[in-house]
């Protein structure tokens, strides 16, 4: 199972460039997670300044 960003995202892009293998992008005013991408490496979730990434 892939991370996940919640309604809590503000839109800021600190995570996708976290991402190694570009799975977040933007989708109207949050970013989303590819989830057949996602690794589950964790780097977004250490960057996001509002806690918005869950982990699966």
């Amino acid at each position: 199972m892939a991370h996940s960003i919640n309604e809590e995202c503000i839109n800021c892009a600190a995570c996708e460039s976290e991402c190694p293998v570009e799975a977040i992008s933007e989708a109207g005013d949050v970013r989303v997670i590819d989830e057949s991408t996602c690794t589950d490496c964790g780097n977004c979730v250490s960057v996001c300044p509002v806690d918005a990434i869950i982990a699966p």
